[in-house]
């Protein structure tokens, strides 16, 4: 008895080698050991092989196993994933006459479960009734579970019924389980329907059931929500997870609150939680997204004292902002500290760095960087060379991007539509098109399958040869290749057919765009405004601006600039002025190069009078004059031998700090 119970103990304290050692002398001494301490053996080392000998042990020495000897094996084959095993052993065990236990039944429908099998975990569910077991609580929140996960509400909740019919009560666990259903599913008003009915049976949410309503309301954009849900737990003097403020820092960092998102990060800490990876890296990611290089690199030194290692997202984020806000020498820098720390293994940073120099036109940069990635044994990607070759292609060295197509064979990759595209793309701006439907056969010959944008370029080089009919062509046989045009595919056509003056079928792929649900944007109605300018159907500009104006379609100044110029050149300087006007109340950001074109015209067709009225608007508007405009109408009033006039602006020009020399 003393052997046994020293054996027992061992095993319950997790001392597997001393209770091991306890039961050998034990069957040295000719002594049994119980059933409780092999199983307490079993039970720590159920995801070992050593279990098997442990079993064994107990098969030879005749003891009977328990129901829970039986369930600690199904437990470990399940949490090994070793299903087919563990239903295989729950079989052996019932010819032994064994039976299985609740706890077996429980631990294989878990398993079904997690691997997405819920009609088999409800098949064992049903089979316990055969054995003569009745489901427990566990039972039931297992199976709801998976229904929930699964997305079949309607079944979980019949469930729920089924359970509270067996005489059951559903705990908290079963209405977080069904509101965390409802919330994955995106429907918010069910799961607060599951709190209702909870609170009504008089159980009161607790942490978890906060977590699923943040994250539920999080994943719905109802921040606002989620806010006072927090204040709610807050108010209740209970502190909130880490998984709860991750989730609306990130909604916050979303939609652009970075002051929001920050308070809540501060927050965090001074609630004594401490902010996760998770957490560092949504942050830095919004913060760099806004372009507040500086403050996500004051939180990235911020998590490495704190011996929380950034992972390449993080490196990834930073690396773009600083690019993005031209910061090149600052993100080398950068960069060189990650390879003086063994960081550089990921092609992914080293991507970003050649792309970002390929995009300044520090070509010679990015091949520098290209042959050190190669030194320290860092496999290049497709993507490596597609930069490369669209850093040359942007520097005009076509045929060295060419060569580093041929080059892309030597490393054991493929090209990709992207690096062809890219190469069909500059050649087709440097006018040789032929050269760019060679590249078109060479990828259809080996089979890489154009995209959308590799027929948007075959659609520009057309439009260039003046081969308007094929380019429509392309544009038309897009769809029966499973390729939808995009507004640039279009606007290419559109612009060629305006120059052509066949208006009438520019306006027909506008509405072709309309029925393939693709809105126009603002290019595609400043190519048409334009058009109908260019050629003289001024009414018709008018009524497509006033249509559009009717629609609450936003466009571009460039808009209303071009119908402004095409006015002054008519002669009609009253309509130039009310649009001006109208540019002005819409708040867009004009400049006196928009206003030159104008002063100029009125000035080459000696309408003085009409050059001062619009002076005095650009005067009223708050936009700074520049020498150039001011030069122009000084000279108009001096062929006009408008004395007064050229005082006056002199004095304004002195005024305003510009040299009238």
């Amino acid at each position: 008895m003393v052997w046994d119970m020293l054996a027992f103990s061992y095993s319950r304290s997790e001392m597997v080698n001393d209770a091991l050692f306890v039961l050998s002398k034990m069957k040295d001494l000719n002594l049994q050991a119980s059933i409780m301490s092999f199983n307490g053996l079993l039970y720590n080392l159920r995801l070992t092989d050593a279990v098997w000998d442990v079993y064994d042990e107990i098969k030879a020495s005749g003891i009977p196993p328990s129901n829970y000897t039986n369930s600690i094996i199904i437990d470990g084959l399940c949490r090994q994933s070793l299903i087919q095993e563990a239903v295989a052993f729950m079989q052996e065990a019932e010819e032994q006459d064994s039976g299985p236990c609740i706890v077996s039944f429980n631990n294989l429908m878990t398993s079904f479960c997690k691997l997405g099998f819920v009609n088999v975990s409800k098949s064992f569910f049903c089979m316990m009734y055969k054995y003569g077991l009745l489901p427990d609580t566990y039972s039931y929140n297992i199976l709801i579970h998976g229904l929930c996960i699964a997305g079949s509400m309607e079944e979980a909740l019949e469930f729920t019924n089924d359970m509270e019919k067996h005489g059951l009560e559903p705990d908290i666990v079963t209405y977080n389980t069904l509101a965390k259903g409802f919330s994955l599913l995106g429907l918010m008003s069910g799961a607060w329907k599951v709190i209702s009915l909870m609170l009504y049976r008089g159980l009161n949410p607790d942490i978890i059931t906060y977590t699923i309503l943040i994250c539920g309301h999080c994943q719905t954009g109802n921040i606002k929500e989620c806010l006072r849900l927090r204040e709610e737990v807050l108010s209740q003097g209970t502190q909130l997870t880490n998984i709860s403020y991750s989730v609306m820092i990130s909604s916050l960092c979303k939609r652009g609150s970075l002051d929001e998102a920050l308070f809540l990060f501060h927050e965090m800490k001074t609630v004594g939680l401490e902010p996760d990876l998770v957490v560092y890296s949504i942050l830095i990611r919004g913060l760099c997204k806004k372009g507040h290089v500086h403050q996500a690199v004051c939180l990235y030194k911020e998590m490495c004292l704190k011996r929380i290692m950034p992972n390449m997202f993080t490196h990834r984020s930073i690396l773009l902002a600083l690019f993005q806000k031209g910061t090149i020498t600052e993100a080398r820098k950068y960069f060189d500290s990650l390879i003086d720390c063994d960081l550089m293994e990921d092609i992914g940073l080293c991507n970003i760095m050649i792309h970002s120099y390929a995009k300044v036109g520090y070509i010679g940069e990015a091949i520098k960087l290209y042959r050190l990635i190669l030194e320290r044994g860092i496999l290049p990607t497709v993507v490596t060379f597609n930069s490369l070759i669209y850093g040359f292609c942007k520097t005009r060295r076509l045929a060295e991007a060419q060569r580093w197509l041929n080059a892309i064979e030597t490393h054991g990759l493929v090209p990709s539509a992207v690096t062809y595209t890219t190469l069909m793309d500059a050649f087709c701006e440097e006018g040789n098109v032929q050269a760019m439907f060679e590249l078109l056969g060479e990828m259809e010959a080996r089979a890489i399958e154009p995209t959308h944008v590799t027929y948007t370029v075959v659609i520009k080089g057309l439009c260039r040869q003046g081969k308007l009919k094929g380019a429509i062509r392309v544009l038309q046989g897009m769809s029966a290749k499973g390729l939808s045009p995009d507004e640039t595919s279009y606007n290419i056509v559109i612009q060629c057919l305006c120059k052509t003056q066949e208006m009438k079928r520019a306006f027909q792929l506008h509405d072709e765009m309309l029925l393939h649900d693709l809105q126009p944007n603002h290019v595609t109605y400043n190519i048409l405004i334009n058009g109908l300018c260019v050629y003289g159907n001024l009414k018709d500009a008018e009524k497509l601006l006033s249509s559009l104006q009717d629609q609450k379609i936003r466009l571009t100044k460039v808009a209303y600039t071009t119908l402004i110029k095409a006015h002054c050149v008519k002669g009609d300087v009253h309509k130039a002025m009310i649009l001006f006007h109208q540019m002005v109340e819409m708040g867009y950001d004009i400049s006196i190069r928009d206003c030159s074109a104008v002063v100029n015209r009125l000035c080459k067709r000696h309408l003085i009078n009409d050059a001062k009225a619009f002076l005095r608007v650009i005067l009223n508007s708050g936009i700074a004059l520049d020498q150039q405009i001011c030069s122009v109408i000084f000279n108009s009033f001096n062929r006009s031998h408008d004395l007064g006039s050229m005082i006056q602006l002199f004095a304004l020009m002195v005024k305003c700090g510009i040299d009238p020399c």
